[in-house]
C-alpha cells in the first residue's frame, strides 16, 4: 500500500472533517492544486474522484469553470491514482494530456481518473488513464485521456 493511499485510508474516515485535511495535504504535494480548492471524494486503486467547487476564482469570461481549472482537477485525480495504483519497483511520469470540452461547467466539476490494473502490471511503459468531468446533473463536460511513462525504478 502506497504511503499517499495510507493516508487516505487513515483520514478519510474521520467524520466531517477528513477529507478535507488529505486534499489539504495533498495540495500541498504541487501546490498549483490549490489553486481549484478541490476535495478528494473518493480513492483507491484504479480509482479517483476530485471535486472542483463551482467558485468566481475559477471562472472564465462566461462565468463557467474554466477549462485549465477543469484539466488541473482531471490531473490531480489522475495523480492521486497513480500514487495509489502503481506497483512497487515502478515509477510514473505525465508525458500528455488530450481532452475535449463537451459542455459547459456550469457547477461542481467531478474530476474522475480511472484505469485498469492490467494496464500497471504489464511492461508497456506507455499507460493511458481515462479521465473525465462531470457536472452535478450527471452531463460530462471534459473527457479525455492522460498518458504516463511508467518504467522501473532504479
Amino acid at each position: 500500500m502506497s504511503q499517499l493511499y495510507r493516508l487516505w485510508t487513515s483520514t478519510s474516515s474521520i467524520p466531517v472533517v477528513g477529507k478535507r485535511i488529505f486534499s489539504i495535504a495533498f495540495s500541498q504535494k504541487a501546490p498549483y492544486f490549490g489553486t481549484i480548492h478541490p476535495r478528494v471524494t473518493e480513492l483507491r486503486p484504479n480509482h479517483a474522484e476530485v471535486v472542483i467547487p463551482n467558485r468566481r476564482r475559477v471562472h472564465n469570461h462566461i462565468g463557467t469553470v474554466h477549462a485549465i481549472a477543469l484539466c488541473n482537477g482531471l490531473e490531480m485525480a489522475m495523480g492521486a491514482l497513480a500514487e495509489t495504483t502503481i506497483p512497487a519497483g515502478k515509477r510514473w511520469i505525465p508525458k500528455g494530456m488530450e481532452v475535449a470540452y463537451t459542455a459547459k461547467a456550469t457547477s461542481d466539476i467531478t474530476c474522475i481518473a480511472e484505469t485498469d490494473q492490467e494496464q500497471w502490471d504489464g511492461d508497456d511503459p506507455d499507460l493511458p488513464v481515462r479521465v473525465k468531468g462531470v457536472r452535478d446533473d450527471g452531463t460530462v463536460v471534459i473527457e479525455g485521456v492522460i498518458r504516463l511513462w511508467v518504467t522501473p525504478k532504479k
